[in-house]
């Protein structure tokens, strides 16, 4: 069975990384969806995953996946929290959006009926693995 290069798995994180951050920038910017403050927070460590990751690769840093996982794990936390409180494990009275900006938990929460705090959660989650494999392959 062929393994995975470090280097092809810090490209694949990177590339979800990227159309993560795009996709948000798209459902934000273009679709002129307002995000809630959990989605902020979110993109707090989405947004530089890309460019960590993107020069890691560039200056080919094998090392770079250790901040992918550490970026990856805090982001991770948020979107679970998000998640949680989408589903309705976490109480709406901790809910961290104001009464005046876009809920948490509406329908707005939803692309192609995935909701976006598991897409988020999915990617953090794939980034971390991805960047935790490509150290596996690193000899220093």
């Amino acid at each position: 069975m062929n393994r995975m290069s470090g280097e092809t798995a810090l490209g694949l994180a990177w590339i979800i990384a990227l159309v993560a951050s795009l996709a948000v920038l798209f459902i934000g910017e273009v679709l002129g969806q307002t995000p809630c403050v959990l989605c902020w927070f979110q993109r707090a460590f989405m947004f530089p995953l890309a460019i960590i990751l993107g020069l890691g690769l560039w200056w080919r840093d094998g090392r770079v996946g250790r901040y992918g996982i550490a970026l990856a794990l805090g982001g991770g936390a948020v979107a679970l929290w998000h998640m949680g409180l989408y589903v309705g494990l976490v109480p709406e009275r901790i809910q961290p959006c104001t009464a005046t900006g876009p809920s948490c938990t509406d329908d707005n929460q939803l692309v192609l009926g995935i909701p976006i705090p598991l897409m988020a959660l999915a990617a953090f989650a794939l980034i971390g693995a991805l960047s935790a494999l490509s150290l596996k392959d690193t000899r220093t």
